[in-house]
């Protein structure tokens, strides 16, 4: 009996627990089985009979400010944008018409590649020797030094960019090869070269291989295949000297007869 008594009085607790709860659910205009009443407040009962008003929950939490990244200076910053095209900066009509006709003809308004071909040339005139000159080692190298930086800026925005990537490492490459040959042929005009363009001209490491048993296999294989080799070349020689003094001493034979 003590035990239905007590069942019983957990039952009517519980039922009313869940009628407060659906009543504070209505009154919120949610649905009943998404409501949560760990996040309502205590209701504050209201002045009219029977009813009772529910503040709205208060959540607090708030996003985190994203740290912009700083966009680094571009190589094309220092042209300005009244100066006129490549194509147009030598024509004097260009220069006497009107405020409409500049804009348009101005790099205001020109494509990058616009740009980047006057950057080119900004760097091919403080490394040419001549005005004639085109084709120098010099110019060369200023002109791959305009491309690779073009490829740099481009990665920092695109870096996933593999083929940009590849074509810039080309570069790299390329007028390595030249600034070693312009070092070893004409100093002066490789140290005048790097200071114009800005160039930090670094030596390449020391060629250096971990010695393991492939290695040493590899290379004892290597170095009785040439001996082979080289074997075979002689006795091939030998023949050949045999074979032609032979056929001298028949000549001489033949000769006498």
């Amino acid at each position: 009996m003590l035990l239905n008594l007590g069942l019983r009085a957990v039952l009517k607790s519980s039922a009313g627990v869940l009628r407060e709860s659906s009543a504070r659910c209505s009154a919120v205009s949610v649905k009943p089985w998404t409501c949560s009443s760990a996040l309502l407040p205590a209701p504050t009962i209201s002045r009219i009979a029977g009813s009772f008003a529910v503040t709205t929950p208060v959540r607090h939490y708030a996003r985190g400010t994203k740290n912009r990244k700083t966009v680094p200076e571009s190589h094309l910053s220092d042209l300005h944008p009244t100066m006129l095209k490549f194509d147009y900066a030598s024509v004097p009509l260009a220069q006497t018409t009107d405020d409409l006709v500049k804009r348009l003809l101005s790099l205001e308004l020109a494509r990058h590649s616009d740009k980047l071909q006057m950057k080119t040339e900004q760097l091919i005139a403080k490394v040419r020797q001549d005005e004639t000159d085109h084709s120098s080692v010099e110019v060369q190298v200023a002109i791959l030094t305009a491309r690779i930086r073009n490829y740099q800026e481009h990665l920092q925005k695109h870096h996933k960019d593999k083929a940009n990537k590849r074509r810039m490492l080309m570069s790299i490459d390329k007028r390595k090869k030249l600034l070693k040959n312009l070092r070893l042929v004409r100093y002066e005009a490789f140290e005048r070269v790097c200071e114009q363009l800005g160039i930090t001209y670094t030596f390449p490491p020391e060629y250096y291989r971990r010695v393991t048993k492939r290695w040493l296999a590899k290379k004892e294989l290597c170095k009785r295949v040439f001996r082979a080799v080289q074997a075979q070349k002689t006795e091939q020689k030998l023949k050949l000297e045999q074979s032609l003094e032979s056929a001298k001493s028949k000549e001489a034979s033949t000769a006498k007869v």
